[in-house]
C-alpha cells in the first residue's frame, strides 16, 4: 500500500462544511421497483457533506464525485471519478457524478488535451478519494470509541468486526465533515482494486441517446440573443469597411456592428491562437434571421501588413512571432517547403558521425514525404453562450483549456477572474480545437457591448474556414545499411508551415538504436493560423517513420517486425546517447503483442498486411492492418492493436477510444486536406472536405491491452499516428506502389 502526502494539492481539500439541497440523482439500487419523481428524487437526501472539493456525501449515504475535466467525448466524466470511487470504497450503483465547473481554486489542472487527463489526475484524484474514506473511518472510531485500525469499509459501509457495529457513509458524513484534513493516507495496490480496471457505463449515455439537453447550442435563456461572425474570406485580409444597410433592414435583427477581440499590445498565451482580430457582428432573435442577414452584407476587405505578436510560452519565457503579408496557396507552400528541404536545418540531436557513415555505406535510401493542412471538424461547430454584465461574466461554452483564456477573458473584458464564471459544456468533438478559445472571447465581447445574453453560432463554413488548422509539413528520411544489412545510420530532417513537426521527437526511436544519427529543422511563418490536432506533430512523423522504417527493412531483406524489434533489442543493450525517451522493452512488447495476435506470419493470397509502432503521449502502440482490394479501391477489413498504457481503468471507454483514433486516423490518411488559393481555404464544408464514412471503417478492430501495474497515461491520441503508417505500408503491399504524400486517395466522388 502507498502512502501518500495530501498536502501535494492542499487547494482540493478546502475545510469541510454542511451543504443544504441536493442533486439530481440517476438511480439507486435500493429504488429498483419504484420509479420516483424528479421532485421526490432530489429530496431523498436532507443534507449533503462536502469532505474535499470532489466528494460530497449525502445524509442517505449518496455520493457525489466531481469530474473536474471538460468531457468531450473521452469519458473523463465516467473514468476521472471511477479513482474517485475507487479508494473511497462505495458501491458504484450510489453515486451520482457531476461535471465541475471551472473552478481553479478548487479543482487541480481542468484541462483536457494532451492524453493526460488519466496521468496527471491519477495521484490527486485517488488521494481525494482515500482522504474522505479516511475521515469517515476516523469520525466513526470517534463514534464507536474504538480503534480506527479496526474499523474496514466496503460499498459505502463502515464495519468494526469486534462490537458488530456499522454504519452508512451517510450517518457519518457530518461528523467526518468536521474533521480535520490528515497529513497523508495510504493508497490502495492495484491487485485490490474493484471499480479500477472493470467497465462502467458511460455516466451520460442515458441522457445522450434521449437527446437531454447536453451542450452549448441546447442553452436558452430568456432575453438571449443570436449572434454570427463573418470572418474575411482570405488569410491575409481584414475589414476594410462594412455595407450594413440590407441586413439591418431584415427582419429579427437587431444590430451590427464590428469587434475587436484582442487589444493592440496584448501579450497572449499558447491558446490564444486567434485567426481574425476584427470580425463583422450580427446580432438578431433566431439563428436564421441572422444567417440570412449575415448573406447581406456587402463588406470590403483589405490586405494586412507584416506584424509580430508577442507570446508567453510555457514557462513564462516570452518570444515574438512574425505574422507576414500576403496571400498564401498551397503549391506555393509546396514550392517553399521543397526548397527548404535542401537546406541545412537546425540541429537538435547528433550521434555518431553520420555523414561519414553515409560515405561508407553499403546501401543508402532516402525519402521525403508531405501532409496537408487539416481542418478538426468536431461535429459540433463553434458556439458559446456569454451573458456579461458590470457585475459579472457568466460564460458556457465547449473548451479544452478554461485556465488559459481565463487570462484572456480577464484582460479583454477588463474584469477580475473572480467576477468570470465558465461553466463546463460537454464538447462534442474537441481534438485539439477546443483548447483555443477564441469563440469564449468573442461571445464575451458581444454580450458586454450589447448588454444582453448572447449565443454566438458558428457556421460549419464558418468554423471550416477559420483557422487553428494541423500545419502542413515535410520531412526527409535517410538510411544507411552496411554490407551485413544492418542500420548503421539514420537521418531526418522535417519542417513545416508554420512550424516544424520535429519538437522533441529527435529522441524518439530510432534514436538511441543506431550508431549515427541526425536530426535536423526549419520552419517558416504563415499568416494561417494552427493549433493542436490529435497527437500534434506525431500525427505526421508517426506515420511518414513508419512508413520509412518498413521501406528500410525491404530493403535490408528482413520482415518489418523483426527489423524493428531488432533495433530495439540494440536500444535495449548498447543504447546510444542518454536522451532516449522511450524504453525498449514496453516498445518491443507492444511488437511481439500485435505480432501474436494478428498472427503476422501466416498468410492469405488476398489481404495485404502493414504494421506500424510508435511511442507518443507516454504511450506505446503497435498496429497491423489488414486490407483488401475491390474496384481498385482499399476496402480496410481489420485492424489489430496493442496497446501498452499502464493500467486501464476503464476497459470498455479505453478500447472505444482506441477504436475512434484508429478510425479517424485512416479517414485522414485517405482522405483529410485543406488547400488554399490567394489566401482562401478551397473547402468549406463537407460536400468538399471528405470524411471518411461509415462503409470505409474497418469492418473488425481488435485491441489489445498489455497487463500492466503502471500508473496510466492516455488513449486519446496514441492510437492515431501509427494508422498512417499501418495503412500506407498495407497499401503498398496491396498496390506496389509507396505513399509518400497525403491523403493518400484524391477521392473527388461527391457525398452520397
Amino acid at each position: 500500500m502507498t502512502q501518500v502526502k495530501t498536502p501535494m494539492n492542499r487547494r482540493s481539500f478546502l475545510k469541510v462544511s454542511a451543504l443544504a439541497g441536493g442533486g439530481m440523482m440517476l438511480s439507486f439500487s435500493w429504488l429498483a421497483g419504484c420509479k420516483p419523481t424528479p421532485e421526490e428524487v432530489s429530496n431523498l437526501s436532507k443534507e449533503w457533506f462536502e469532505l474535499n472539493s470532489y466528494i460530497k456525501i449525502g445524509d442517505n449515504g449518496v455520493v457525489t464525485l466531481m469530474a473536474p475535466n471538460p468531457e468531450f467525448g473521452s469519458n473523463v466524466k465516467t473514468s476521472l471519478p471511477m479513482m474517485l470511487a475507487e479508494e473511497l470504497d462505495i458501491d458504484w450503483k450510489n453515486v451520482i457524478v457531476e461535471q465541475a465547473d471551472f473552478y481553479p481554486e478548487r479543482f487541480d489542472r481542468q484541462f483536457t488535451g494532451g492524453s493526460l487527463a488519466m496521468q496527471m489526475a491519477w495521484k490527486p484524484l485517488r488521494t481525494a478519494g482515500a482522504t474522505a474514506r479516511h475521515m469517515l473511518v476516523q469520525a466513526a472510531a470517534k463514534a464507536w470509541q474504538v480503534p480506527a485500525g479496526e474499523i474496514t469499509t466496503k460499498d459505502g459501509m463502515l464495519y468494526h468486526e469486534a462490537s458488530g457495529k456499522e454504519a452508512g457513509y451517510g450517518e457519518i458524513a457530518s461528523q467526518a465533515a468536521g474533521l480535520p484534513v490528515p497529513e497523508e493516507v495510504p493508497l490502495k495496490k492495484v491487485g485490490d482494486f474493484k471499480i479500477i480496471g472493470n467497465s462502467k457505463k458511460n455516466v451520460e449515455g442515458l441522457n445522450i441517446v434521449t437527446g437531454k439537453p447536453l451542450f452549448t447550442l441546447d442553452h436558452k435563456q430568456e432575453g438571449m440573443l443570436i449572434a454570427m461572425i463573418a470572418h474575411p474570406p482570405a488569410f491575409g485580409q481584414k475589414v476594410k469597411a462594412v455595407d450594413d444597410s440590407a441586413a439591418r433592414s431584415m427582419p429579427g435583427i437587431k444590430d451590427v456592428f464590428i469587434i475587436k477581440t484582442l487589444e493592440e499590445g496584448y501579450v497572449r498565451n499558447g491558446f490564444d491562437t486567434t485567426s481574425f482580430t476584427e470580425l463583422v457582428v450580427v446580432v438578431g432573435n433566431t439563428t436564421w434571421e441572422v444567417m440570412n442577414a449575415k448573406k447581406a452584407l456587402k463588406v470590403e476587405w483589405e490586405k494586412i501588413s507584416d506584424s509580430t505578436v508577442t507570446v508567453a510560452g510555457w514557462g513564462g519565457n516570452q518570444q515574438t512571432v512574425t505574422i507576414p503579408a500576403g496571400l498564401e496557396s498551397t503549391q506555393g507552400h509546396l514550392a517553399k517547403m521543397a526548397e527548404m528541404a535542401k537546406k541545412p536545418g537546425k540541429e537538435l540531436r547528433k550521434d555518431g558521425d553520420p555523414e561519414g557513415a553515409f560515405k561508407k555505406a553499403a546501401k543508402v535510401i532516402e525519402r521525403t514525404y508531405t501532409a496537408p493542412f487539416l481542418a478538426h471538424n468536431c461535429m459540433e461547430p463553434v458556439n458559446c453562450f456569454a451573458h456579461v454584465t458590470a457585475e459579472k461574466a457568466e460564460i458556457i461554452g465547449p473548451i479544452q483549456a478554461p485556465e488559459s483564456i481565463m487570462q484572456t477573458l480577464t484582460a479583454r473584458l477588463d474584469m477580475p477572474k473572480e467576477k468570470i464564471h465558465i461553466k463546463l459544456a460537454r464538447m462534442g468533438g474537441g481534438f485539439g480545437q477546443r483548447a483555443y478559445g477564441h469563440h469564449l472571447v468573442e461571445a464575451a465581447v458581444i454580450s458586454q457591448k450589447l448588454k444582453a445574453p448572447v449565443k454566438l453560432v458558428y457556421s460549419r463554413e464558418d468554423d471550416m474556414t477559420y483557422g487553428i488548422y494541423r500545419p502542413t509539413y515535410t520531412a526527409t528520411y535517410k538510411a544507411a545499411l552496411d554490407e551485413n544489412n544492418n542500420m548503421i545510420a539514420y537521418q531526418v530532417k522535417a519542417g513545416g508551415i508554420p512550424e516544424s513537426p520535429l519538437g522533441f521527437a529527435q529522441n524518439r526511436f530510432p534514436a538511441g538504436a543506431v550508431d549515427n544519427y541526425l536530426a535536423e529543422e526549419w520552419a517558416l511563418n504563415s499568416n494561417i493560423t494552427i493549433g493542436a490536432f490529435r497527437a500534434p506533430r506525431s500525427n505526421f512523423l508517426g506515420g511518414v517513420e513508419q512508413s520509412f522504417l518498413d521501406e528500410v527493412a525491404e530493403l535490408a531483406g528482413k520482415d518489418p517486425i523483426e527489423f524493428r524489434l531488432e533495433l530495439l533489442e540494440r536500444a535495449k543493450r548498447k543504447p546510444v546517447g542518454k536522451q532516449n525517451d522511450y524504453d525498449p522493452d514496453r516498445y518491443a512488447g507492444v511488437l511481439k503483442l500485435v505480432k501474436d495476435k494478428s498472427d503476422w506470419k501466416r498468410g492469405k493470397s488476398d489481404v495485404h498486411r502493414g504494421v506500424s509502432a510508435y511511442f507518443c503521449h507516454n504511450t506505446y502502440v503497435a498496429e497491423v492492418v489488414e486490407l483488401l482490394m475491390k474496384e481498385n479501391k482499399p476496402v480496410v477489413e481489420k485492424v489489430y492493436a496493442a496497446v501498452d498504457c499502464g493500467v486501464v481503468v476503464n476497459p470498455d471507454a479505453a478500447t472505444n477510444m482506441a477504436e475512434g483514433g484508429i478510425v479517424d486516423g485512416i479517414g485522414n490518411a485517405l482522405f483529410g486536406e485543406m488547400t488554399f488559393q490567394d489566401g482562401v481555404p478551397q473547402k468549406s464544408n463537407f460536400e468538399t472536405y471528405r470524411m471518411i464514412r461509415h462503409s470505409e471503417a474497418p469492418k473488425s478492430i481488435e485491441v489489445h491491452f498489455v497487463k500492466s501495474e503502471a500508473d496510466p497515461t492516455g488513449l486519446g491520441e496514441p492510437l492515431f499516428p501509427p494508422i498512417f503508417g499501418a495503412l500506407a505500408n498495407a497499401l503498398y503491399r496491396a498496390t506496389g506502389q509507396r505513399k509518400y504524400n497525403q491523403p493518400f486517395l484524391q477521392d473527388k466522388q461527391p457525398l452520397v
